[in-house]
């Protein structure tokens, strides 16, 4: 390594604000199976405005947790990956000091990382990882839907929001092991969830909306609300079965969930549990998880594969240019709701 330090977006906590900087702070020392990655492309997500704004990590905090670089230097029990190899991968920006994405340098699990196939850029790969484990995990962990991967005739699977980032991974990941999806999204955006996988598709908005849900649907027991928000998991819980079923909140905490369905058990998914360690977010506590953990890397060695023969389609990419300079105004584009479709990406 030629350095010990890298430039990187530092959170700078004044009473009630939030703001960043940028500041040439140590890099984080590697671990045995960790990897030093110079990164080029950083994916913004929700969670890391949502982390700035709540001031979640506090003072000094590195955000970021998709991105996209090169192996510099690997750690010393680090078999699966090479120096040079140009690698995306998934952080938890925040949690430990100096280590994000929104930086010139970051170190990553070399698990929780996989090889680009060479036809796939750096923008669009940086689109993958946070999104695609969030919805693996949904829909498979014991701890979420619990969905088997190996029935011969699966239930329809319902995932509200299917054009988002994490709702259009979602039905493809069902579509890789013949899950029927049923899905609710935006009518622009038809075209594009039947694209991915799903059987139907309907308008969120539409006041009909459940029915036709349950016309096409009756025996939806698992839903995945990628949305989040005060409506979506109680409209959603209403297509559930008379018998019962299980709903998947995004919101970690089971946020907006007090008025689902009594017959629906409400479960949430962390994505972070990929990690084998306990993690605390504001004032909620999850303990390392082996299953999700291993869960974790059988998705991360998939990926390529996957990436490779088309099974899974990036998210498309958007770049915001300036480098790290330009995330404050691309975390103001978050706020401002004007971001449909795609994801911001910045060069480094």
């Amino acid at each position: 390594m030629t350095s010990t330090t890298t430039k990187a977006l530092v959170t700078r906590v004044s009473g009630d604000m939030s703001t960043m900087e940028l500041a040439e702070i140590p890099i984080p020392k590697l671990a045995q199976n960790q990897v030093l990655i110079r990164v080029g492309s950083i994916a913004q997500n929700p969670t890391d405005v949502q982390s700035l704004d709540s001031s979640a990590f506090g003072d000094g905090a590195v955000l970021g947790c998709d991105f996209v670089g090169t192996v510099e230097e690997l750690g010393n029990a680090v078999s699966s990956l090479k120096i040079g190899d140009r690698v995306a991968g998934l952080i938890w920006g925040g949690e430990i000091p100096g280590l994000g994405a929104y930086s010139q340098y970051t170190v990553a699990d070399e698990k929780i990382c996989f090889k680009v196939p060479d036809q796939i850029s750096s923008n669009d790969a940086a689109t993958v990882s946070l999104a695609t484990a969030t919805a693996w995990l949904a829909l498979f962990s014991e701890n979420c839907l619990n969905i088997s991967r190996k029935e011969d005739n699966p239930t329809p699977v319902l995932v509200w929001g299917g054009s988002s980032s994490v709702g259009a991974f979602a039905i493809q990941l069902a579509r890789a092991y013949s899950i029927p999806v049923v899905t609710v999204c935006s009518p622009r955006n038809f075209d594009l969830c039947k694209s991915l996988g799903a059987i139907h598709v309907f308008d969120y908005n539409d006041e009909d909306v459940v029915e036709k849900i349950q016309s096409v649907a009756p025996n939806i027991a698992h839903v995945f609300d990628c949305i989040g928000s005060q409506s979506s998991s109680t409209i959603a819980s209403k297509a559930v079965v008379e018998t019962g079923g299980v709903l998947c909140s995004v919101r970690p905490g089971k946020q907006f969930t007090d008025n689902v369905e009594s017959r629906v058990e409400v479960v949430d998914v962390l994505v972070w549990t990929v990690f084998l360690k306990d993690h605390t977010y504001k004032q909620f506590t999850w303990p390392a998880s082996v299953a999700d953990h291993t869960l974790g890397i059988e998705l991360f060695q998939k990926l390529p594969n996957w990436l490779q023969d088309g099974t899974l389609q990036t998210n498309t990419s958007k770049v915001l240019p300036g480098g790290l300079s330009a995330v404050p105004g691309g975390f103001q584009v978050h706020r401002d709701g004007m971001i449909s479709g795609y994801k911001l990406v910045y060069e480094v």
